[in-house]
């Protein structure tokens, strides 16, 4: 929960954002503040403000170690939050722990700044409080993140197989997951729960990437996998079931396999807190 009156981060680690976006940016910066918050834009976020790795790197850092920012939310999404990672100082997130949030490319800074510094990290895109015309989000995130109620944390899923699973959440964008497979970044997958969503991927590339984790062994180790959106392969295919698709690549009858439509890329998706212990049962 974060304190009305605080003093929170928009930053982007992933590729920086076009001038065109500057708009929409403004519009977040005063949802925010009409939500109690004093939003503080970082140095690295619009392209030519310093957007080298080693730059966006500082600029997460700084938000970090600057004790009057209570959370750190980036705007970004691409290809590039990779970059960053080995420019990082863990200790200092470590000593400096305070809730990050984003989602899509970002799942590698999530990832490797939970399982290098266990500092909290949410997949969720503030930027939904703009996008979603409803005021939902903006009504979910009030009472979620300023009142501590669970309604942006609480999301519809069923069993494809199995009926029970619990463990520590870890995961997000299929595609950019994977980019971790080999560094040090990567984190265990032992007991965890496997959170999986992607945009932009076929048919074809969801299988090969769950092969690529299938190959890993991470089928094996985990308690369970929890399916999100797979928003332009199921626009391009209704007819075609993601946890199917999935359940015929992991050839695991064993696992725990859950679904929901109600995190991911969406304006009106739900928050997920990797790391945290979750139990989900029918």
């Amino acid at each position: 929960m974060i304190q009305q009156g605080s003093r929170v981060a928009i930053i982007g680690c992933s590729d920086p954002r076009a001038e065109s976006k500057r708009e929409e940016i403004r519009a977040l910066t005063d949802i925010l503040q009409e939500l109690g918050l004093r939003p503080v834009l970082s140095q690295s976020l619009f392209a030519g403000e310093g957007d080298a790795p080693d730059a966006r790197a500082k600029a997460l850092m700084h938000c970090y170690l600057d004790p009057s920012i209570q959370a750190i939310f980036d705007v970004s999404g691409g290809d590039l939050a990779n970059e960053i990672l080995p420019f990082l100082d863990y200790d200092g997130i470590r000593a400096n722990p305070k809730p990050f949030f984003g989602y899509s490319d970002l799942t590698t800074v999530l990832n490797a700044v939970l399982h290098k510094s266990s500092s909290p990290v949410h997949l969720y895109q503030v930027l939904n409080l703009v996008w979603d015309k409803s005021g939902m989000q903006i009504k979910r995130f009030r009472r979620s993140i300023l009142e501590g109620a669970a309604d942006l944390y609480t999301f519809d899923y069923e069993f494809a197989q199995g009926n029970q699973m619990s463990g520590a959440v870890i995961g997000g964008n299929l595609r950019c997951l994977l980019k971790l497979a080999g560094t040090p970044f990567l984190p265990a997958f032992e007991g965890k729960i496997l959170f999986l969503e992607s945009y932009g991927v076929t048919q074809n590339q969801v299988r090969s990437h769950l092969h690529q984790l299938r190959q890993m062994g991470v089928f094996r180790l985990i308690s369970g996998l929890l399916l999100g959106t797979f928003t332009k392969l199921q626009q391009a295919n209704p007819e075609c079931s993601v946890a199917e698709l999935a359940l015929s690549c992991i050839a695991n009858g064993a696992l725990p396999v859950a679904v929901t439509q109600q995190i991911g890329h969406s304006e009106a998706a739900k928050c997920l807190e990797l790391g945290r212990v979750y139990t989900f049962s029918t």
